[in-house]
Order: C-alpha cells, then sequence, then structure tokens
C-alpha cells in the first residue's frame, strides 16, 4: 500500500508539472496537438497522455485559473459575466463521442464559457465553461440529452455563487437571445438575484392582460437618447450609435401560477449609415432603471457582449481548437480548459497594451521574449526594459501589423500570429546560446574556466 500510495503521488506531481509546461508551449505555438504544435512525436504522445489520462478532468484543469481569476475580479466594483455557445466543428475527423451540430450531418462538440470582463472591457478570466456532445434526433420525438438552456441556467448559477463569495463586486450576467429562457429569469429570482442580468429578448412575452408586450412600449414615450459606440465585427466597422431609449417594468407571467417582475428596455438607432441595418435591443433586466443615465449604463455594458466573439475568434483562429488531432472525446474534457485559458491571455494581452501602453515590458515578458521581438524586427535592442506597447507593436508586425500613422493599436489576431513567430525566435536564441556557453566551455582549460566562473 505505502508503495501504491508514493507511486500515486509521483504521478501526481509529473501531472502538476507537465500541465503548465504544455499549457505555456500550446499558447506560444498556437498550433494544436499537431505537429505544428508539438514539435516532436515525444512532445505529441506527452500530450495526449497527460489530456487523456483519468486524472486529468476539466475542473482539475481549470481550478487554478478559476482561482486566479477570482483576484482579479475582487479589484473591480463591476464586473460583466459573458455567456454565450459556440460550436466546435470537428466534422472531417474520426472522433468518437461527437454529437450533431446545428446540421445534423455536422460532427462536433458544443462549448459554452462564462468570461468575465471589466466594465472597462479588461479581461478577468473564465469562472465557468462545459462542453457537451449533444444527441441525436430519434424521428419526430424531441431531442434528449443535455440542452444549450440548460447550461444557461448553470452559468448563471456558477456566476451567482462567486457574486456572494465576491460581496464586494457586483456581478452582471450578460446574454443573447438564446440566454432568452425563462428558467434563467427563475433561476435568478429563486436565489434572490445575488447577480444582475441582462438578457437580450427573443420572445414577444404576453403580459397578464392578454396584450404583446413589445407593441406595448414600442408605443411608450422616448426615454431620451444616448451616444454608444457599436464595435467593429467580421463586416460593419465600428461606429457611434445614437439610440432612442424606451423602458417599461412589468410583471409577466412564470408559468407557475404567479408573476416574474422584469424590466424592458428598447433601444432604437437612429439615422443608421447607409448599409447598416438599424440596430433594435430589447433587453430583459432584473433592475428597476430609475432614469436615462441608469438605462445608458445597461446598454454600454450590453455593449461588450463583442468581447466574448473576439474570445471565440481567437479560440478557433488562433489557438486552432478544432484542428486538434484527438482521436476520443474524453480528451475534450481537459484540452478545452487549457485552450480558453489560452485565448483568455491573448486578449488580456492586447487590452494591457491599449490600456497601459506604459506598462513595463518584464511584467508580461521574459528578457529573451522581448528581446527577441527587436530581433525579428531588426532594430537595436534597448539597454532599459521598453514598455509593454512598444514590444507588443512589434511582435504584431511579424503577424501582419501594418504600424501606420493611423492604423491603431494591434488586434489579437496579429499579436497571436507574431507570438507564433517571438516562441521560434526565442528558442534558437536559447540554443544559440548553449551551443557557444559549450563551445567556449570546451576551449577553455580546466583553469581558465575555473577563472572565467570566478
Amino acid at each position: 500500500m505505502a508503495d501504491e500510495s508514493g507511486m500515486m503521488e509521483r504521478n501526481a506531481h509529473r501531472l502538476n508539472e507537465r500541465g503548465p509546461l504544455l499549457a505555456e508551449h500550446l499558447e506560444m505555438c498556437s498550433g494544436g496537438l499537431t505537429s505544428d504544435g508539438c514539435r516532436s512525436w515525444v512532445e505529441t504522445t506527452a500530450a495526449h497522455c497527460f489530456l487523456g489520462h483519468d486524472r486529468v478532468s476539466w475542473e482539475e484543469v481549470f481550478s487554478a485559473h478559476a482561482q486566479a481569476s477570482r483576484v482579479r475580479i475582487r479589484q473591480h466594483a463591476v464586473v460583466l459575466c459573458l455567456q454565450d455557445t459556440t460550436e466546435l466543428d470537428y466534422n472531417s475527423q474520426s472522433m468518437s463521442g461527437r454529437g450533431p451540430l446545428p446540421y445534423e450531418a455536422q460532427r462536433g462538440f458544443y462549448l459554452h464559457p462564462s468570461y468575465v470582463v471589466s466594465t472597462e472591457r479588461e479581461p478577468l478570466g473564465i469562472i465557468y465553461a462545459a462542453t457537451w456532445a449533444r444527441a441525436f434526433k430519434k424521428g419526430d420525438a424531441p431531442r434528449d440529452g443535455i440542452l444549450e438552456g440548460v447550461r444557461w441556467m448553470e452559468s448563471y448559477e456558477r456566476i451567482a455563487g462567486q457574486a456572494r463569495a465576491l460581496p464586494g463586486t457586483r456581478h452582471v450576467c450578460v446574454g443573447d437571445r438564446k440566454s432568452d429562457v425563462l428558467t434563467l429569469l427563475l433561476k435568478a429570482r429563486q436565489l434572490d438575484h445575488p447577480a444582475d442580468y441582462l438578457v437580450r429578448c427573443q420572445h414577444s412575452r404576453v403580459l397578464p392582460e392578454g396584450e404583446k408586450w413589445w407593441g406595448g412600449v414600442a408605443s411608450l414615450p422616448p426615454l431620451g437618447r444616448v451616444r454608444i459606440e457599436a464595435p467593429a465585427g467580421h463586416g460593419p466597422k465600428a461606429r457611434v450609435m445614437e439610440l432612442e431609449i424606451r423602458v417599461e417594468r412589468a410583471r409577466l407571467p412564470d408559468r407557475q401560477g404567479g408573476t416574474l417582475d422584469v424590466t424592458l428596455l428598447l433601444a432604437h438607432e437612429l439615422k443608421a449609415p447607409g448599409g447598416c441595418k438599424p440596430v433594435c435591443w430589447r433587453i430583459l433586466t432584473n433592475r428597476t432603471v430609475s432614469g436615462l443615465a441608469e438605462a445608458a449604463e445597461l446598454l454600454g455594458w450590453y455593449s461588450s457582449r463583442r468581447e466574448i466573439e473576439l474570445f471565440f475568434a481567437v479560440l478557433k483562429e488562433g489557438c486552432r481548437i478544432e484542428r486538434l488531432a484527438l482521436s476520443d472525446a474524453r480528451y475534450l474534457q481537459s484540452s478545452p480548459a487549457l485552450y480558453v485559458v489560452i485565448a483568455w491571455r491573448i486578449n488580456r494581452l492586447m487590452r494591457l497594451g491599449r490600456t497601459l501602453p506604459d506598462l513595463t515590458a518584464e511584467l508580461v515578458f521574459d528578457v529573451d521574449e522581448w528581446r527577441a521581438a527587436y530581433v525579428l524586427n531588426k532594430k537595436p535592442i534597448p539597454k532599459v526594459v521598453p514598455p509593454l506597447n512598444e514590444v507588443l507593436r512589434l511582435i504584431a508586425r511579424r503577424g501582419g501589423f501594418v504600424a501606420r500613422r493611423n492604423e491603431g493599436e494591434p488586434g489579437p489576431r496579429t499579436i497571436w500570429q507574431g507570438l507564433k513567430q517571438l516562441a521560434r525566435c526565442v528558442d534558437r536564441m536559447r540554443v544559440a546560446g548553449q551551443l557557444e556557453v559549450e563551445r567556449l566551455a570546451a576551449s577553455l582549460t580546466p583553469t581558465e574556466a575555473q577563472t572565467r566562473i570566478v
């Protein structure tokens, strides 16, 4: 028994050491568990053994990041917990355990994280994430298994639990149309709203009097107008929207014989640019909106939902999570936990470079890394540690960032492309340095070597 216990402890120690090393390597390479992501068959085998180990679960891999996230969240008065679901398409692979995606012929998994940002959109961490495969349909019968609506409610429960643990920080759960499920609203009421919610409406609910709520709110006099920046998407450019606001508090049937008190914020864009569809947001919240300033604040928080879409873009296009060469679905219980943290770190790096440009680079990069950024761009290495923004712009230039005067700051895609080149450059510099040390040592006599060491 003693030998068995000692072996278990040694295995746990090896797993604890391998996890951070694997995450660091995948972050810099962003190539997945392929020949591009793992530089040799030994590394690939080690990665697969780690991710497929019986003692490596999602919670164990994720717990350290969640704890560190709570430390960052505690430092803010308000945090926005952005929820959403994305598809992980593994249709071209033979991985077992896959389920149907929106099209029954597609195969893959779903990922649902709670991505926390500050009101200034600084990425603070991920406090919940789940992956699952949908069940296949059986004729015309309803689909069995876990549905997406369950994940929205589970995520809110996790957010509510953290809100109670951090009473000095107001938590706001933010979701798009898919989050408009009655079970989430009822769960928030059951828990006495430890976390607020901002849910974009998908359904035009009926009031107890039998009238459609949307139509009644649209006929109300406007509360006023506000200006909110609409971030750029894959197609439209960033623009400032002028929104006309209407607000109404109402009691809706809760399908349990009672009513549910909610507020509807209706925001309609005025004078949308040509070729752009006017924005129309209908947002449910548990909060009572007392005036235009509070309505504008809530709408500004909702507009931050774009950040989780950016996070998904980095996860798929940067970390290339959909290219994982995994043979068994059990790997999906641990590998996304590593990749979602990597994607968060890349986004955070981008935000720090924009909001704290004069932050010293050594707080994020080690000395070999920031020096390699200058080597890659054929620039002289400074004698003092440079600011973070300067190093980030150099890294992003290797990823396609043009760095013109009016170009703005680099985005996450150019940063992670540059990070891949940076990783290879650092490896070569370290190998070259080690070879030079070995060459010098071989050329010295023992007496000379002792003199050099002293």
